[in-house]
């Protein structure tokens, strides 16, 4: 969890909180041409700008991941095109020539070189991009970028979102005010390394490119790498941070005396933007933090955490409002992680439901109705050693299996 010692002040403005950064949406009819959803955003600093990244670990990688990833290493980033509505992923030889295409043409209306444009798609699966429709919607879209676009460009990449995911912060470095600002998408497919989702963030921040590299992997190893909605990884996951220098704040660079601060910032937007995720999950009714405290090591503790977080059965319980602690404790036993099963201790929102893997004492009802509010922590202590880890998850319900069936059937693909 980030630092909330540390002087984080919440600002409004989202993408474009940070100075020089511009954005906006507008409607292509992507998925439906019928549709009135905004569906194509981009991203944009004004002023020369480097950036980091961070790419799903599915074998299986939409176009768009392979070219920005692919690009990022050779030029520093300066604007992002992202639709929603079609991933563009498993579409061979044309996917790429789309994709590429999509940064040309963004490029060319910015003024920019091709390799500064990053690109993301996010939507159904297996089918071509309907290039007809966004190649004359791009020179509009660059038109109207403007400081208050971010509101537009959060709505633009939604898929089986409910709401937008916006945030931005501000921290002081000697005096001189640095902003953060993110947006981010995502519903389902839900699961480290990293998720079905698409997270974008800017900073005005004077920040090495070393050193932002490092935040980033870091404030996404803490933040969207600990989310978990249904155990799938996607083919277009993305998490793009971009910087611009522009409130010449002192040089920050890594092992630098800001630099803490820095990421905890950066870590402090990710984690907001991963919770909202979590918290829109597709169909969801419950937000459940899981903490496994005492293990032998931080890679066990990380072990239990994803083996209760992403089980079917516990996740099922929660959607029943059942306290049900022996799925939970079973979920450890198989995580791989050391245990002995009577040294562990499960707790409920700091009731205690299993004292040394036995029940404890708290009655049935009081646990129920914890497990019954929207938001709880399930707290697993392994009394074996220091080792900790904490995932952000959620609960299973019927809903869930229904929307799934349909909405991103192979019949929908037209």
């Amino acid at each position: 969890m980030p630092n909330t010692n540390l002087n984080i002040k919440d600002i409004p403005g989202g993408i474009c909180a940070a100075q020089g950064f511009i954005a906006g949406g507008i409607k292509c009819g992507i998925k439906n041409p019928e549709s009135p959803k905004l569906d194509l955003a981009i991203i944009y600093s004004t002023i020369p700008s480097h950036g980091a990244a961070m790419f799903t670990q599915n074998a299986v990688r939409a176009a768009p991941v392979r070219l920005s990833e692919a690009w990022i290493k050779r030029t520093p980033p300066r604007a992002v095109v992202v639709n929603s509505g079609n991933a563009n992923a498993c579409t061979g030889c044309r996917g790429m020539d789309d994709a590429r295409k999509m940064a040309d043409l963004t490029a060319k209306a910015l003024k920019i070189k091709r390799m500064e444009v990053m690109v993301c798609s996010t939507g159904i699966i297996g089918q071509a991009m309907p290039m007809s429709r966004i190649e004359p919607r791009i020179p509009e879209l660059v038109e109207k970028l403007h400081a208050g676009g971010g509101d537009e460009a959060a709505a633009a990449i939604m898929t089986s979102d409910t709401r937008p995911k916006i945030t931005s912060v501000e921290i002081d470095i000697e005096g001189v005010p640095v902003r953060i600002g993110g947006i981010a998408k995502g519903a389902g497919m839900i699961h480290p390394n990293m998720a079905t989702m698409l997270a974008f963030v800017t900073t005005d921040a004077n920040i090495s490119p070393t050193e932002l590299r490092a935040a980033t992997k870091e404030a996404v190893s803490r933040s969207f790498n600990r989310i978990s909605v249904d155990g799938d990884t996607s083919t277009n996951d993305t998490a793009i941070v971009l910087a611009n220098g522009a409130a010449g704040n002192v040089r920050i660079s890594r092992g630098s005396e800001h630099s803490r601060l820095f990421r905890e910032a950066l870590t402090t937007v990710m984690l907001r933007l991963g919770k909202m995720i979590v918290g829109d999950g597709e169909r969801i009714t419950r937000l459940v933090e899981v903490v496994v405290r005492g293990a032998r090591s931080q890679s066990d503790a990380e072990r239990a955490a994803r083996a209760v977080g992403n089980s079917l059965l516990v996740k099922s319980s929660w959607n029943g409002g059942d306290p049900n602690w022996g799925r939970i404790l079973h979920a450890v036993g198989y995580s791989g992680a050391h245990l002995r099963e009577e040294q562990v201790d499960i707790f409920i929102d700091g009731l205690c439901a299993a004292r040394q893997g036995l029940a404890s004492a708290t009655p049935y009802e009081k646990l129920a109705k914890v497990v019954a509010n929207r938001e709880f922590t399930v707290t697993i202590d392994l009394n074996l050693g220091s080792g900790t880890f904490n995932l952000y998850t959620s609960d299973l319900s019927p809903e869930y299996v229904d929307f799934n069936r349909t909405e991103y059937s192979a019949k929908n693909k037209k």
